[in-house]
């Protein structure tokens, strides 16, 4: 079995996939959809980071593909309903580099508000600029949280510390932290926000959902963040308001369109801007949190390999059964979600003599999952019948652990 690794995730991520025997082979960029497909040939495991595509046709091209890893938070540069349909399961690292995105955001909203950048500029330029004009301190200013989930929540507590009055507006129902205000809508936070800062998720819904409009309801000299899509803005509009002074200052972590690899050319509107902080999608980027990332994503993809386990897959039922001591083997059998095909496939294994010790069923959209330990034998002829029902997906026969 082969692990394919591309864009350089953390080299911990190798260990728990060579303990399963997998050769494990890395790349250091991304790749484009034909670079993917030849590469994936007989590969079992890729992991990605944010810039690799894996579109249908990819995911289609890959029979032998048993998993995908995002090295990451995000999944929306995968096909997630494609791939469960191949029956690939897909993992991510939810958690595990929110502290280093809240730490840069935090970093950016004190550079911003005290004109780091420009007297930085100055001095190394050789000129003298000491004033006060323009610069303020982020005590008693009002941080806007567009987004408050994992990152979101934790900016707040936070940004409270720092003493910052903190606003949020999310479409879903979320409990306030600390002393933090949810706004009943986007327009009545950009009211009050002094910083206006996106954590929302990259669905393609929230697609374009800040432009003129929004930068015009943000209150004269308020600042903008986004570490979050470079789908989500429209940056002509955040170069026109900072142009005119509205805008004051601006900190931008992710582009529509990325280099794939480091070196690349790198364009963007909001080049030479005053007071404005573009990095090249480091929000995650620490040694902690990618070490964290690494372990993290990698252990899920050998669990999924060794016994079935599918906790926290973002694409297909999330199960974990615990050994049966009497078990010899593992039957993990993904399929569509249509009525009686656990009774289908219980009949089929009592049909030949195989005798069920423990199974877990859960299912997902039009995504069935079944896990089934046996304690007897299991005949060639059970498992040929059921790869033959036409529902079936995927059908993985491991040792019993």
């Amino acid at each position: 079995m082969r692990a394919l690794l591309l864009e350089n995730p953390h080299p911990n991520a190798d260990a728990a996939l060579s303990a399963l025997g997998l050769d494990v082979v890395r790349h250091a960029g991304a790749m484009d959809e034909d670079e993917l497909i030849a590469a994936l040939e007989d590969v079992q495991v890729l992991g990605i980071r944010s810039k690799t595509q894996v579109s249908a046709r990819v995911l289609a091209a890959a029979p032998q593909l048993l998993a995908i890893g995002a090295f990451c938070i995000g999944t929306n540069q995968i096909d997630l309903a494609a791939a469960a349909r191949e029956g690939i399961a897909v993992f991510n690292a939810p958690f595990s580099n929110t502290r280093s995105v809240v730490e840069l955001a935090v970093a950016e909203i004190i550079a911003l508000n005290r004109r780091l950048t420009e007297r930085d500029s100055a001095l190394h330029a050789g000129v003298w600029e000491k004033s006060a004009a323009g610069a303020h301190e982020v005590r008693g200013r009002t941080l806007g949280i567009v987004g408050y989930g994992n990152i979101g929540t934790q900016l707040s507590v936070v940004a409270e510390a720092l003493g910052m009055r903190v606003v949020f507006f999310d479409n879903a129902e979320k409990l306030a932290l600390g002393n933090a205000q949810r706004m009943p809508s986007l327009d009545a936070l950009l009211e009050v926000a002094d910083v206006v800062t996106l954590h929302v998720d990259g669905r393609a819904g929230n697609a374009g959902m800040f432009g003129r409009e929004q930068f015009e309801r943000m209150r004269p000299g308020a600042i903008f963040l986004n570490l979050s899509r470079g789908f989500l803005v429209d940056y002509a509009a955040l170069r026109d308001h900072v142009r005119s002074g509205h805008v004051a200052g601006a900190a931008v972590d992710v582009f529509p369109d990325e280099p794939k690899r480091n070196g690349d050319p790198f364009d963007s509107e909001l080049r030479t801007l005053p007071n404005v902080i573009l990095t090249p999608h480091v929000g995650g980027s620490t040694e902690e949190a990618q070490e964290g990332i690494g372990s993290f994503v990698s252990h899920k993809l050998a669990r999924y390999l060794a016994d079935g386990t599918t906790t926290m897959s973002v694409n297909v039922p999330s199960l974990v059964l615990e050994p049966a001591a009497q078990a010899r083997y593992r039957v993990s059998y993904l399929h569509r979600n249509t009525p009686g095909v656990l009774a289908l496939v219980n009949q089929t294994f009592a049909e030949h003599g195989a005798n069920i010790e423990g199974q877990i069923l859960g299912t997902r959209g039009e995504i069935g999952y079944v896990i089934t330990d046996i304690g007897t034998s299991l005949p060639d002829e059970a498992i040929a019948a059921l790869s033959e029902v036409e529902d079936t997906i995927r059908l993985r026969v491991l040792p019993a652990t």
